[in-house]
C-alpha cells in the first residue's frame, strides 16, 4: 500500500450505534493493526443516534488519539435505541473521510481490524477497486443468522444475479471513487455495496477474513429486520437498476477535440484493471 507523504492513504470508517463497550477496543485494535504498516491513516467513527454512552466514550478517546475523528449523525429517529441505520452512517463517514482508500468495518468487533492490511495488499496488487471480505470459513453467528444469510443469498442471486458470497460482511476496502459513488443514503443499501460497485463498472474481488462472536452490546438484526426486509430491499435494488442510466460524459473543446471520459465506462475500466 503506497503511503504518500502528506496525504491520508487510508480512512477506516466504522458505524456505531450503542457500542459504548466496544469502541475503545475497536480503536486500539485498529491502531495496533495499521501503525506498523502505514504512517498516514485516520479512523472515522460515526455515532448513529446512540442512546448509551457511545458518544462520550468517543470524545474521551479523541483526546488520547489524534488519528481518531468522530462524526455525530443528526436527525436520527426520536424512538429510543434507533439510529438512521448503517447505510446512512457509512454514507456520512465516507464523505467525512479524507483517505485515498476507505475501509468499512462494523464497530461491534465481530470484524477483525487485523485483516485490513491483507485487504489493502490485495487491492494494490490486483488493481481492483473493491476487495470484499468473506467470513464463511470462520462464521461465528448463531444458526438462525447463518440460515437467514443463506436464504438472502439465494434470493439475491435469483433476483439480482449477485454472485458475491458474503455481501453482508461489512469489512471491505474501496478506492475513494467507488466509495463516493454508492447511494448509501437509502436504508439497507449497505447490504448491496459489492453488487452496486459491479453494476457501476468497478472491479470487485473477494477475500477470506476472520469473524468473531460478539462479546458486548446487542445485535441490531434479527429475522424480522434481516431476512424479510432484505428480500424487500432486493426488489427495490432491482427496480433501481432498471431505472439507472449512464452518466458518463466527455467535454468538447473549441477545436472539436473530445477529452477523455470523465466517468470511465465499464469496458474501459475492465481493460485498465485486467
Amino acid at each position: 500500500m503506497v503511503d504518500p507523504c502528506g496525504t491520508i492513504a487510508l480512512s477506516v470508517v466504522a458505524a456505531a450505534h450503542n457500542e459504548q463497550d466496544n469502541v475503545a477496543e475497536l480503536v486500539q485494535q485498529t491502531l495496533a493493526a495499521l501503525e506498523p504498516a502505514l504512517q498516514h491513516f485516520e479512523i472515522v467513527i460515526v455515532d448513529d443516534g446512540s442512546t448509551d454512552g457511545t458518544l462520550s466514550v468517543l470524545v474521551q478517546l479523541m483526546r488520547r488519539h489524534d488519528r481518531l475523528r468522530v462524526i455525530h449523525m443528526l436527525d436520527t429517529p426520536r424512538r429510543a435505541g434507533e439510529g438512521n441505520g448503517q447505510s446512512a452512517a457509512f454514507w456520512a463517514g465516507i464523505r467525512a473521510a479524507r483517505g485515498e482508500v476507505i475501509a468499512l468495518i462494523d464497530a461491534d468487533l465481530q470484524n477483525d481490524p487485523a485483516d485490513i492490511p491483507a485487504l489493502l495488499e490485495t487491492l494494490a496488487d490486483s488493481g481492483a477497486d473493491v476487495v470484499q471480505g468473506d467470513r464463511r470459513a470462520s462464521r461465528r453467528d448463531s444458526l438462525v443468522r447463518q440460515a437467514s444469510s443463506v436464504v438472502a443469498r439465494v434470493f439475491r442471486r435469483w433476483l439480482l444475479g449477485d454472485t458475491i458470497h458474503d455481501t453482508g460482511c461489512s469489512l471491505r476496502v474501496l478506492r475513494r471513487e467507488a466509495a463516493l459513488a454508492l447511494p448509501l443514503q437509502f436504508r439497507g443499501m449497505h447490504r448491496f455495496i459489492p453488487l452496486t460497485c459491479r453494476q457501476f463498472g468497478y472491479r470487485v474481488l473477494e477475500q477470506p477474513v476472520r469473524h468473531r462472536p460478539r462479546t458486548a452490546g446487542r445485535s441490531k438484526y434479527g429475522i424480522r429486520n434481516r431476512a424479510l426486509v432484505g428480500l424487500i430491499d432486493c426488489f427495490a435494488v432491482r427496480w433501481m437498476r432498471s431505472r439507472r442510466r449512464s452518466v458518463a460524459y466527455k467535454e468538447v473543446d473549441p477545436s472539436g477535440a473530445v477529452s477523455p471520459p470523465a466517468t470511465p465506462s465499464t469496458e474501459t475500466r475492465e481493460k485498465a484493471t485486467t
